[in-house]
């Protein structure tokens, strides 16, 4: 499957946004990472100030005070009560979230509660202290422990006092539910700011691209027209408000508008160059039927005189005669080139295309047996084109002619006409060796020849295929080729008129 490629607009709108979620992702990321370092920091604080509550201002014992009096002994502190608020050692009451554990050398509890929301203090199982002593270090630096329960995770520290092992802890399920509704937030956010930066960048690079987009119009109007022959013109220019040197796309359409300007004087001197070629070829032309006629008119005299004469001088003769006959078909087929660019309009009649192709056929039957000629005229149906029956006559038999002297002798070559339509079809068809696809291309150019790809006994001027198409073209028709080793077929297509047969379909 083939990737479709992107437009220029959608590359930019596609690329863009697609910075923008980054951003917003790493924004995001950093904020929530930041934000849960600065909780776990205070949460830390607390936990190291519980613990200093929970083992004595200086470490002085399990509640026990550190300092003595004149040498007198410490009070213990009162224990908490597992139904109960009260208070862990002397001093305030236990927040809400906080775990307190205290466990003497031989192992057991002395002192374990964790306080609720509701600020009752419920005692730790023997699971969740084994737990404790086991995850948490007695460095006094917190780290998360789960206990599991519906406790959860905790941020921990733990110390050796005396003998004994102080715990203090803080739940962190109220900063998971804050660092979540944060996430939450931060999604929902980002989500609609992408949405609005990619409509904003949308509309943004639409309108940035717009001065672009008539470049390209421009270029693409000026791509379709046809270029090939005749005068042409290139009305179309980049708008000067597009051709600013300051900006990428001014300096693209000013280099546009200097690339047609330059096409259009090339255009101008190639159509001045063909049209005083025209003029010469049709004014050389006429130069030279007239002498042309004398020549050929004094040939024929001479042959014709009753004094005798050597057989050389009337070989001379025949051949000044001959080549005189063909130099004046040449120049025929020059000045009717010529006319045909100059636009002249030929004569309109209804023409009978079944009998222009009998007679074609007939003639070259006439002219060549060594040929095999056939007809195939589709239905009895009369077929009538508009045009000069003259010049469609020379259509069809330039092709026979092309047919006859590019093929070998025993060649079948088969006329066929037919209707398509609208459009009424005459084929010629033979089952010589075929075109070389070497000159395929340029076989409708003028003095073009496929000496290479046929065999032949006599020449030609190359002119026959570039008539029968001018002639074709000015009908508004269109002549093709179709060519293999053993079969080549030229196809004429013209508009037809409509018969009364087909009216009534």
């Amino acid at each position: 499957m083939i990737r479709q490629p992107l437009t220029l607009q959608k590359a930019l709108v596609i690329g863009a946004s697609a910075l923008v979620a980054v951003a917003l992702l790493i924004m995001s990321v950093a904020t929530v990472a930041a934000l849960r370092a600065f909780v776990y920091d205070r949460l830390d604080e607390q936990v190291q100030g519980g613990l200093m509550i929970v083992g004595g201002p200086r470490g002085g014992g399990h509640g026990q005070s550190s300092d003595t009096d004149g040498g007198g002994s410490a009070t213990p502190a009162p224990h908490p009560s597992s139904s109960t608020g009260g208070s862990v050692g002397r001093g305030p009451s236990p927040r809400v979230g906080s775990l307190q554990l205290i466990v003497t050398g031989d192992g057991s509890a002395q002192v374990s509660g964790y306080t609720r929301s509701d600020g009752t203090v419920v005692a730790l199982s023997e699971a969740q202290i084994a737990i404790l002593r086991a995850d948490v270090p007695t460095d006094g630096v917190p780290v998360t422990a789960d206990i599991g329960g519906d406790l959860g995770a905790f941020r921990v520290a733990a110390r050796d006092i005396n003998g004994s092992t102080v715990f203090s802890g803080i739940s962190l399920a109220d900063s998971a539910a804050t660092t979540s509704a944060l996430t939450t937030i931060l999604v929902a956010v980002g989500a609609v700011t992408l949405l609005l930066a990619v409509a904003g960048l949308s509309l943004f690079v639409r309108r940035t691209l717009r001065p672009l987009d008539r470049v390209a119009a421009v270029a693409q109007r000026v791509s379709e027209l046809s270029l090939g022959r005749g005068d042409v013109d290139i009305p179309d220019r980049v708008a000067e408000a597009d051709t600013d040197p300051r900006t990428e796309v001014g300096r693209v359409g000013a280099s546009l508008n200097g690339l047609l300007g330059h096409v259009q004087a090339a255009l101008a001197a190639r159509a001045h160059s063909e049209n005083e070629l025209r003029r010469f070829i049709a004014d050389a032309s006429h130069e030279l039927r007239t002498p042309l006629a004398s020549v050929r008119g004094y040939a024929q005299l001479t042959l014709t005189d009753p004094e005798p004469m050597s057989s050389t001088q009337r070989r001379s003769l025949e051949r000044i005669e001959a080549e005189a006959r063909r130099m004046t078909m040449l120049v025929e087929d020059l000045l009717l080139l010529a006319r045909l660019d100059a636009g002249q309009g030929l004569r309109v009649d209804d023409v009978e295309l079944p009998l222009v192709a009998v007679d074609a056929v007939s003639d070259a039957q006439a002219v060549d047996r060594g040929r095999e000629w056939r007809l195939d005229v589709a239905s009895d149906d009369p077929l009538t084109v508009p045009g000069d029956e003259d010049r469609l006559r020379q259509v069809v038999a330039n092709l026979l002619r092309n047919a006859h002297t590019h093929t070998p002798p025993g060649t079948v070559v088969t006329t066929a006409i037919r209707r398509d339509g609208d459009h009424a079809v005459l084929s010629v068809t033979d089952d010589g060796p075929g075109i070389d696809p070497v000159v395929a291309d340029t076989l409708f150019e003028r003095f073009a020849r496929g000496d290479r790809a046929r065999n032949r006994e006599a020449g030609s001027t190359g002119l026959g295929l570039s008539i029968a198409q001018a002639i074709v073209l000015a009908h508004g028709g269109s002549l093709e080729v179709r060519s293999r080793p053993g079969r080549t077929t030229f196809t004429v297509r013209l508009p037809a008129l409509r018969s009364e047969h087909n009216a009534g379909l």
